[in-house]
Parts: C-alpha cells; sequence; structure tokens
C-alpha cells in the first residue's frame, strides 16, 4: 500500500522560514549617524573640496569669458563706426575699418587667457600687463563712446558706457576670484592638516589654538610680521614688494602693506618727537 503524495511539498517537509527582528529605532538612528559621519567626513575632505572649487572656477571662467566676449562683440560695430568715419560702405577704408575692434579685442584676450593660468597659482603678472589691459580696455572704451560724446547725447553715452566698462568690471574681478578660488583650496588643505594632527584625550575639550600642530594656517599678523622683519631703510614697501617677500596672495598684499607703512610711520614720528 503506498503512501499518498503532496503536491505542495515535494521533500515531504517544509523548513520553516525565518524573517530577520525589525531593527528598533536606537539602531536606525546608529546607522543613520554613521552614514552622516562618513558623508561628513568625505564633505571635509581636502581633494573632494578642491573638486567643488575646480567645478566653481570652470562655471566662473565660462560665464566671464561669455559676458566678455559679447561685451567686445557690441562694440565691434561702434567701433568700426568711428574709424570708419563716413567711408562708403564696402570700400577700402570701410573694410578696414572693421579690423580696429578685433585688434584690440584679441590683445585683451590674450592678457586675460595669461592671467587665467597665471591666477590660478597665485603668480603676480607685473606692471606692464595690467597697464596692457586697461589700455586695451580703455581704447576701446573711448573709440565706442566718442560721437555719444560729441554729439551731447547722455543716452547715447549710457548706452555706449554700459558695455565696456562691464567688461573692464569683469577683466579686473575674474583675476581676483580665481586668486580667492585658490585661496579656498589652500585654506581646505591647511584645515586638514590641523585636524589630521593626533590629539591626546586631555587636549579633546582644549580650543585648537592651544593645541600643538605640524602645520598652521597663516595668519595676516604672521604676513605682517614677516614683512616687518624683511623690512630695511633702503626699501620702499609695495604690494609687489609684501608678495615677494612673504609669499602672501594678491588681494592680501595691499593690506600688508598699507599696515606696514602704518607702523612704520608711526615708529617714525615717535623718534622726531622724542630729538
Amino acid at each position: 500500500m503506498t503512501e499518498p503524495r503532496s503536491g505542495n511539498n515535494r521533500s515531504g517537509r517544509v523548513a520553516a522560514v525565518r524573517r530577520p527582528p525589525a531593527p528598533t529605532r536606537a539602531q536606525r538612528l546608529a546607522a543613520d549617524a554613521a552614514d552622516a559621519a562618513e558623508v561628513r567626513r568625505w564633505q571635509d575632505n581636502p581633494d573632494v573640496i578642491a573638486l567643488r572649487v575646480e567645478r566653481v572656477r570652470s562655471q566662473v571662467d565660462r560665464l566671464c569669458w561669455v559676458g566678455i566676449v559679447l561685451g567686445l562683440a557690441f562694440t565691434m560695430a561702434n567701433v568700426q563706426w568711428f574709424a570708419s568715419a563716413g567711408s562708403v560702405p564696402w570700400s577700402l577704408p570701410w573694410l578696414g575699418a572693421w579690423l580696429l575692434d578685433p585688434t584690440v579685442s584679441l590683445v585683451l584676450l590674450a592678457i586675460l587667457r595669461a592671467e587665467q593660468v597665471t591666477a590660478r597659482y597665485q603668480v603676480h603678472t607685473g606692471r606692464w600687463v595690467r597697464a596692457a589691459k586697461w589700455l586695451a580696455l580703455g581704447a576701446t572704451y573711448a573709440m565706442n563712446a566718442w560721437a555719444s560724446f560729441t554729439a551731447g547725447s547722455l543716452s547715447g553715452v549710457v548706452l555706449h558706457s554700459v558695455p565696456p566698462l562691464i567688461v573692464f568690471a569683469a577683466a579686473e574681478a575674474v583675476t581676483d576670484l580665481r586668486d580667492k578660488l585658490t585661496e579656498a583650496v589652500k585654506v581646505a588643505f591647511t584645515d586638514a592638516a590641523d585636524g589630521a594632527e593626533p590629539i591626546d584625550r586631555r587636549t579633546v575639550h582644549e580650543p585648537r589654538s592651544r593645541r600643538t600642530t605640524a602645520a598652521r594656517r597663516k595668519l595676516f599678523a604672521d604676513y605682517l610680521a614677516d614683512a616687518r622683519a624683511a623690512w630695511s631703510a633702503d626699501v620702499v614697501v609695495t604690494p609687489a614688494w609684501v608678495r615677494e617677500v612673504t609669499g602672501c596672495s594678491r588681494g592680501l598684499s595691499p593690506r600688508l602693506a598699507a599696515a606696514l607703512v602704518a607702523e612704520l610711520d608711526i615708529s617714525e614720528s615717535g623718534r622726531e618727537h622724542k630729538s
């Protein structure tokens, strides 16, 4: 006599399947805290910060370049009209007038492209570079707005002044922005070096300024002390000289130079008063 077969159980018995217990609220909070700590650790990583700064730098460069090129393109027709001086259209002087604005604009764009690299590494370009940039911008502005000035048209002056002035301001601002973005990356790496220093349990609750660290962010007073130590009576204090002796950024050097000059003037007046 055969036993009846069961169609629902091939092996004769069904193994009981146990589901894992649901995590408690404390376990879920602990998992969330671990995930948040991991995300925060990577967000504070200097390489991640540098990558984000590079993305912002690329966006700033693209937007500024588009604005500068559009502004120069707007001025091209006005400069051509100024240079042609009523020549017959399509004549040789009329066609040659179209070359004037691109000549000035290409020089300006070449300078801005070079400053795009030098500002990234905080390298000072010198007075001639800035003089050439201002000369190109000033010539573009003068040729663009001259007819409106001579005609006495206030609206024409405003209309033909806005694009060159925007280009001028953008050309100066984008250099400082790149310099500050580079400074932001340096600060991120310096802060990371400060935080990476092993800390004893006794110093956990102490302020960071009291901890002994291998690398510390250089402050304004540190740069000023370096400049003060390097100064001598035959030195003329300028931002360029301050950058050379301290290695500070171009944006910080004018403040350092002014502070050092103020100290020197105070000390010099004190000597004269005593004498």
